[in-house]
This record gives C-alpha cells, structure tokens and sequence, in this order.
C-alpha cells in the first residue's frame, strides 16, 4: 500500500470518528467535552478554539498563516497553503482536573475528540475548510448531605445531589480568496447542535419518604456565520508582519426546554411534572464575538503572535430562562466574556538531514480568560501555560503535534471553587498533494 493509500485511509477513518462523536454530541447528549462544577450555568463551560497546533502555542491564529496546518480560528487563513495541498488535522484531548473548595477535594479525568478539519484548493488564490468541533461542554456532579430537623417526623440525613451532562457542537464550512498576494479575506458558516440535561436529586435516608428529582432537559440548534481578514506585510526580506481580525455574529438558538419533576420510593416513580417549551428567537442568544491578532514570522523558522478577544453575553437571557439560569440571576450573572493569549513557535532547521531533533518545531504559550458569566458578582477568571512540539511524519508536512497545557480556574475564596488542570493534547496533520500530473519519459 503506497503513502497517498495509507493517508486516505487514516482520513476516512477520522472522519467517521469525527462525525460518529458528533451526531451522539447532538442527538443523544451523550458526548462529554470538559468536566468543571462552573458548567452548571447557562450552555457550560465554553471551549477554547483550536486545534493541537494553536493549543500549544496558547490558543492564538487570529493573525496565524502557516501553509502547513489548517488554521481554523480565522477563515482568511485557509489560503495560506501550497497550491495543490490537501490538508486534514484531527485530534484528540486529555484533560486531568483537581477541584477544592474549603477542605473538600475531588478529581477527574476525561478524554474525548477535540476536532476534525479538512482543508482543500478551489480555484487559484481561493481555498476551502470543512469541519466539526466542540462548542461547550456541561459536566459536573457533586451532592451535598445534611440533616433536616425542622421537617415534621424522623427524616434522618438528607443527600442533595447536582449533576449535568451533555455540550453543544459546531459543524462549520468556511473559504476565502488572497488578493494582491498580501490580502486574504474569508467567511464561515457554523451550524450548532446539541443537548445538555441537567438534574437535581435528593434523597431520603428513611425510606420511609420518597425521594424527588427536578431538572431541565435542553435541546438546541442555530446557525451563524462569521468574517475574516488578514494582511501580510514585510518588514524585512526575512521578518513578515500579519494582521488579523475576526467576527462573529450573534444568533438566537432554536430547540425546547423540558422541565420535569418526579418522585420515587423503591420502583414506584411519581411523575410531579412534565412540561414542554419552545425556545425562540427572544428567548436565548449566542452573543457576537470579535477578536484581533498579530504576528511576526521570519524565514520559516520562528513567529510569534499575540491575540485578543472579547464577547458581551448580557443579552444572552440565560439569567431569565429556566434550565439555563441556576439560583437566580443575584448568585449567576451572564458577563463579557474576554481572552488575551500569545504564543511563539521555533523549528532549528526544517532541511536538516542528519539530525531529526533539528526539524521539530517547539511551541509555547500563555493565555488569561475573563469568564462570560459572573458568580456572587465575582469572575471565575482562568489562565495557563501550554507548551508542545510538532514531530514531523513522512514527507511533506505531515506531522505530530504533542501539546501540554496547565492551568487554573477560580480561587478558593468566597466559598467558590479552585480547579486545577494539567492537559494533553494530540493532533494529527495529514498533508498530501492532489490533482497533480506526473510526467513520464
């Protein structure tokens, strides 16, 4: 089996991961993406974009043109590329997270898919991308017991328990033309899908008294596009400056909320209630989203990039629509949402035939995150530091990309929640050269 063989078939089976993981994201709720108590809220925890590539290096490409991965934070970037190249990335995460709160402490782990993307020449300066990837993910399990001795009669020791599952995806088809060899503009079409099921259960030592369970099951959909730009500009004959820029538009989500509430003592179940409601255009909304960049890169050895971001969901409604406010509004409060993150990159010597470690890239990065939503009137702010080396693989540039990524979210004051994180991240970059004609003697 020759080389082109071998990387259609690796494709072909990640594309069947990739979408298998996607529909059982959206039609089941199955899918778990992230595990946090702070996913109780809204749609959860909102994932960091990017694949292994932009993770290592801190989650920047907004101003990223790099002709041997596909970018796909910003849709302009998709025709920085060889002229005939055929481009995929697919990768997978693991994510191991310790939570404490006052002297309580628990763990988790989690791995999952992180994304699929495939990217592929149209016409001349033009190019296109295809792909699926987590949105948000809402995770969480903790129970809390206590005694109850102003309830009439003997209840014994009561155990509330919270737990939520499920996340929401994207699909999205983006392209964009190079003008003047300087210039790229591109557009993007996203499609979001998803369920997320959250639940509150307490139970009753005496099995006297029946146990009782509430919760909303969410479904969701919506669609919304987004715009790119970037422009190169050479400083020197080795040192390139780009500047970048992306916006998203706000969109209102369509689906239904289910509110439900039953009771149970040993297989008897009460249903308490069962409604059902249509979400619409002015109930909840995915806020707008703009973000900017710079980078310089020299002689395809080194680049470095800073990126900001910012995204205002106060008009989001999740504080006034059941299943998506927790507590009321006055314990969660939908914020803006801002990131600031940089990133460096350095490969020796890509030509380098004698020694292998002088062809590996080396990335590093750091990130700050500002939360979208506020708890108690305080952010549940995070930040990192991530670090990784791409590995070249065959010819071309196909490649490994090895990533790690430390970080915090919350402090442990005002009761909240401190969790500590340590990630791996795996990427896959498949690279081939099609429609090319071989000539023969």
């Amino acid at each position: 089996m020759n080389m082109r063989n071998r990387i259609i078939r690796i494709l072909l089976s990640a594309v069947a991961a990739a979408l298998l993981s996607a529909w059982t994201a959206g039609a089941q709720g199955g899918a778990t993406n992230g595990f946090s108590p702070y996913s109780v809220y809204g749609i959860g925890v909102i994932q960091t974009e990017g694949s292994a590539f932009n993770m290592t290096q801190g989650g920047v490409g907004i101003a990223t043109r790099d002709k041997r991965f596909v970018n796909y934070l910003n849709p302009a970037s998709v025709t920085a590329r060889d002229s005939l190249s055929f481009m995929a990335d697919f990768g997978v995460f693991n994510r191991n997270s310790i939570f404490r709160q006052g002297n309580m402490k628990s763990a988790n782990n989690l791995f999952n898919i992180s994304d699929f993307v495939i990217s592929f020449p149209i016409y001349r300066s033009s190019a296109m991308m295809v792909g699926v990837k987590p949105f948000s993910s809402s995770a969480y399990s903790f129970s809390r017991p206590e005694t109850r001795p102003e309830i009439i009669g003997n209840v014994g020791n009561v155990t509330t328990t919270s737990s939520g599952n499920g996340g929401i995806y994207e699909i999205f088809v983006g392209g964009a033309v190079t003008f003047w060899k300087r210039l790229s503009i591109g557009g993007q079409y996203t499609f979001y899908l998803g369920n997320i099921d959250k639940e509150v259960s307490i139970a009753f030592e005496n099995e006297k008294f029946r146990d009782v369970s509430t919760g909303y099951s969410l479904q969701m959909r919506g669609h919304t596009g987004k715009v790119g730009i970037q422009y190169d500009q050479p400083l020197t004959p080795k040192v390139t400056m780009t500047l970048g820029a992306t916006y998203r538009f706000r969109t209102a989500l369509r689906g239904y909320v289910k509110d439900y509430s039953y009771a149970s003592v040993s297989t008897l179940v009460d249903t308490l209630r069962n409604n059902q409601s249509a979400l619409k255009d002015d109930k909840i909304k995915f806020a707008d989203e703009w973000g900017v960049g710079i980078s310089f890169r020299g002689s395809d050895q080194w680049s470095a990039e800073f990126n900001f971001l910012q995204s205002d969901w106060r008009k989001s409604n999740f504080d006034n629509v059941n299943g998506f406010s927790c507590e009321g509004a006055e314990v969660f409060r939908a914020s803006i949402f801002r990131s600031f993150r940089a990133g460096f990159s350095y490969t020796p010597n890509r030509n380098d035939i004698r020694y292998y470690h002088r062809r590996i890239t080396y990335r590093g990065g750091v990130y700050y995150d500002q939360s979208y939503f506020t708890w108690a009137g305080k952010r549940i702010d995070g930040f990192g530091i991530t670090f990784g080396a791409t590995l070249p693989v065959f010819r071309g540039y196909n490649g490994i990309t090895l990533g790690i990524d430390i970080g915090q979210r919350g402090k442990l004051a005002d009761e909240r929640i401190r969790e500590r994180y340590i990630g791996f991240n795996i990427g896959f970059n498949i690279f081939d050269i099609w429609f090319q004609k071989h000539q023969y003697e």
